[in-house]
């Protein structure tokens, strides 16, 4: 029979066991181990049972036991040890506190999907990882964020396969009083809600979740409550479902619902309001809308508000290609803004104007959310370095009349939480050798660009880790392997085989992602007869652990995994290469420490960082990957190999893959397996562990979140705060009206003539050249502007490269036609062929840099063909 109804039913703990509660309730325990040893204590089998969540063991644990704890003062004493020590890390000083300088009072992080813990199943892949992995790190660090999501109450999907290996989707109902949550209560007890206005009268109403991140708090936003009408209920339903209005609609609360929500929470508990504002992914863009309408209530007009937005806000963009950013279509979005529906006191066409794509090449019918968040911040950031480059090429048209090189995204490269994601057995390693704190630190915090340490580990030491955590992957993937096949409707008589899947001494590959297509989960399938060579050699043999998800949409990434779950299947092969259903941390987790090598083989630059080889390397294992995201950044032949590409524009796509998976098989079969067979004096692979050890020592202190974090923190959170303190409202209100008045004027801004002191097209390396310019400034005065003196190396087409910017003084004042005069220095600093050029730009004290505003005046071509700007 089936329950009408469900609810949660609670254990009431005994009181010396109380502080169980609070442990549980702090995500904390998914990656402390001495918290997670204290409930496994509990009852071994319940927490095996339970999928390692001290919420659901609690729920589970017989009367009897708890009882029997209660007096056990052994455990009691643990208990009061985990305790304390969470007691002190929520309320000590960590490295934030330490710092100098005025950093932000609070930042609030806001992205679609969080990756904290598998018993939080609320992302579905990198995008949310990464976000979990930056509120882990930040807790660590002290920094004081506050995360803001949503709460998917079916998740992402669980993935599993059908008999002749199909993707099957399953979407498991997740109940918040069974999740490790707290819902947020007004001062009388009931729930907090946030509200949004729908067209037509209608409302849309969410409750607020509170999950405790270390010392940060994640506030989800859920729509499944009784006052919303079954639509509504459903907008928060699951990650990345629906259609277009549905999918705005999440976008919409989690963007403006959110702002509410944060405001809801700093009032309820005192929490310092944030001066920064991050939107990780173009998805909560909506943000800057909500924060502007804050203000307009104040009294501010809408262009001073939107100045004092930006100045508060960091965007970071993740995705290389167009084809991933959500755009919905121009009358979708009005029909949700304006008088009838949300911010009805702002100007629909306002709000429009900051999403449309009105550049050479974009949709001009389309609301472009990457767009609206490069807009609405002024700062902006891609996530590797490579990545960052891309960036600024791909949305270089918001920028006209600048180089790709000079649009203001920067780069903060994606780290990895590596308390997190490093296997207990390399921790112990580590702490043996520099104590258990130390080594806490080094994880969490870093700060250091190598761990020497590493040098003083034996060979045998480290062998033997490998080992252990292989045979141990090796198990894991066996249980899964019988799992998924009786999934698949495979009877115990057939699974004889799976007792030889895998071997604990095999060069052991791993390969685990989403499956679109541009990242080739088949690659390896190129030339199926060479890999089959690979896995069955008989000396040198390979095996292979591969785990992905398709989107449920996406029938070709699904045909991808049934392609290799099919060739998996072969009975020649099945004992060397697995495909596993169902890829997620709880996985991930076992899977990184268990490889030898780390495949990533996607079309570059189509990653854009890519951070799963980083968790791999932080426990030895080494990477394989095409030169693309981080590993195009930190590549070193001591931490794997680099896999050639063919990424010229006349190769077509299946000659390229048929090139590279080429590559793949040569670096295979010529270095890498002969590298791990191979036997030194001392019987270990002497060459392949000294790779181990560096990848250790030197790429480990590169990939750490806590690495990532603190460069958020000086190089985006510390600036972004200083120019939110410096927006006043008179401030605003001048920065608007500056821009309105310079944009007003621009048409009259020129550069009339350039002169130097040069007589010929040749100089000496050194010399110093006088360098006068006259522009006209029309209706702006010389503080309105900055007129540059750029110079550099030329290539064959005269194109500046690498340019260096000087400042040219005015001197005197305007002539009869207006016009100005600029002099200043040009230094011939580099040799061969050296060209110049100069323009105009405005500028103000407020501006984060003279680009931000789009505008240059450059001289025209008649007048750089009159003054010779080239030598040569």
């Amino acid at each position: 029979m089936k329950a009408i109804r469900r609810l949660t039913v609670r254990p009431v703990l005994p009181d010396p066991l109380r502080p169980l509660s609070d442990l549980a309730r702090n995500l904390r325990w998914s990656w402390h181990p001495e918290t997670r040893d204290l409930f496994q204590s509990v009852d071994p089998e319940c927490w095996t049972a339970s999928g390692r969540d001290p919420v659901r063991l609690l729920g589970t644990v017989p009367p009897a036991r708890l009882a029997e704890l209660a007096e056990d003062r052994r455990f009691l004493r643990r208990l009061t040890a985990v305790a304390d020590d969470l007691d002190h890390y929520m309320s000590g000083d960590r490295w934030y506190q330490a710092q100098s300088g005025r950093l932000p009072a609070a930042v609030a992080y806001f992205s679609p999907e969080f990756g904290i813990t598998a018993a939080l199943p609320q992302y579905s892949g990198g995008l949310g990882i990464l976000a979990g992995d930056h509120l882990k790190a930040a807790s660590d660090l002290g920094v004081p964020l506050v995360g803001v999501g949503l709460l998917y109450r079916h998740g992402y999907f669980r993935q599993s396969l059908s008999r002749d290996g199909w993707q099957q989707e399953h979407y498991p109902v997740l109940d918040p009083h069974e999740l490790p949550l707290a819902p947020l209560k007004e001062p009388d007890g009931t729930p907090a809600h946030v509200a949004l206005a729908l067209p037509g009268g209608r409302e849309l109403r969410a409750r607020v979740w509170l999950a405790q991140v270390g010392r940060v708090p994640l506030l989800l936003l859920d729509s499944d409550v009784e006052e919303n009408d079954p639509g509504e209920r459903g907008v928060t339903d699951r990650l990345y479902g629906g259609g277009s209005e549905h999918r705005l609609l999440q976008e919409m609360l989690l963007g403006i619902g959110g702002v509410r929500a944060v405001r809801t929470y700093c009032r309820l508990t005192g929490h310092a309001a944030p001066e920064v504002f991050h939107t990780n992914e173009g998805h909560a863009g909506f943000l800057g809308l909500e924060r502007i309408a804050e203000l307009c209530d104040e009294g501010l007009e809408f262009g001073a508000a939107l100045e004092a937005v930006r100045a508060g806000t960091v965007f970071t963009t993740h995705t290389p290609v167009p084809a991933g950013i959500d755009r919905f279509d121009r009358e979708l979005v009005a029909r949700h803004f304006g008088p009838d529906s949300e911010l009805p006191r702002i100007d629909v066409e306002r709000v429009l104007r900051l999403g449309m794509e009105t550049y050479p090449g974009g949709e001009p019918n389309l609301f472009n959310m990457a767009v609206m968040g490069l807009r609405l911040a002024q700062r902006a950031n891609g996530v590797s370095l490579l990545h960052g480059g891309v960036s600024r090429g791909m949305f270089a048209g918001l920028w006209p009349g600048f180089d790709a090189e000079e649009v203001p995204i920067t780069s903060v490269t994606n780290g990895v939480h590596a308390p997190t994601w490093v296997a207990p057995e390399v921790f112990r390693l580590g702490a043996r050798q520099i104590g258990v704190q130390r080594a806490e630190d080094a994880l969490a915090v870093g700060g250091s660009d190598r761990w020497d340490s590493v040098a003083d580990i034996p060979d045998q030491d480290i062998w033997e880790l490998r080992r252990t955590l292989r045979a141990q992957l090796v198990e894991e993937v066996r249980e899964r392997l019988r799992a998924s096949w009786r999934q698949r409707g495979a009877g115990t008589a057939e699974l004889g085989w799976i007792d030889d899947a895998l071997d604990p001494d095999v060069l052991t590959i791993g390969f685990a992602r989403r499956v679109p297509s541009y990242k080739r989960l088949t690659l390896m399938l190129r030339d199926r007869d060479r890999l089959m060579e690979l896995l069955l050699h008989p000396e040198r043999p390979i095996q292979i652990v591969v785990a992905g998800k398709a989107h449920p949409a996406d029938d070709g990434g699904k045909r991808l995994v049934q392609e290799l779950v099919r060739f998996a299947d072969d009975p020649r092969v099945r004992h060397r290469i697995v495909f596993l259903p169902d890829y997620g941390m709880a996985m991930a987790q076992k899977l990184y420490p268990g490889c030898d090598i780390w495949l990533n083989n996607p079309l570059r630059p189509l990653e854009a960082c890519g951070t799963s080889g980083m968790k791999a390397a932080l426990n030895g294992c080494l990477n394989l990957s095409v030169l693309d995201g981080w590993w195009d950044e930190w590549y070193q032949p001591d931490f794997g190999w680099a896999i050639p590409t063919a990424d010229g524009a006349g190769t077509d796509p299946d000659r390229r893959d048929a090139i590279e998976a080429n590559a793949l098989y040569d670096l295979l079969e010529q270095r890498i397996t002969p590298r791990f067979y191979e036997r030194g004096a001392s019987g270990l692979p002497d060459r392949w562990l000294e790779m181990v050890r560096r990848t250790l020592s030197l790429l480990g202190p590169k990939v750490l979140a806590g690495r990532m974090v603190r460069e958020y923190v000086e190089r985006l959170y510390a600036p972004a705060a200083e120019a939110h303190r410096a927006m006043d409202p008179d401030s605003a209100r001048g920065l608007a009206e500056w821009k309105a008045r310079v944009r007003a004027a621009w048409p009259g801004v020129s550069v009339d003539h350039v002169e130097t002191s040069a007589a010929t097209a040749a100089a000496e390396l050194g010399a110093t050249l006088a360098l006068r310019v006259r522009v006209r400034l029309g209706d702006l005065a010389p503080e309105d502007v900055e007129v540059q003196a750029v110079s550099g190396r030329v290539d064959s087409e005269d194109r500046i490269t690498d340019p260096a910017k000087v400042p040219l003084k005015p001197v005197g004042g305007p002539d009869l036609e207006g016009r100005w005069v600029y002099e200043g220095p040009l230094a011939l600093d580099r040799t061969g062929p050296f060209g110049y050029t100069v323009r105009v730009l405005p500028a103000h004290r407020l501006l984060a840099s003279c680009v931000e505003t789009g505008l240059v005046a450059v001289p025209s071509g008649d007048l750089v063909e009159a003054a010779g700007l080239l030598m040569r």
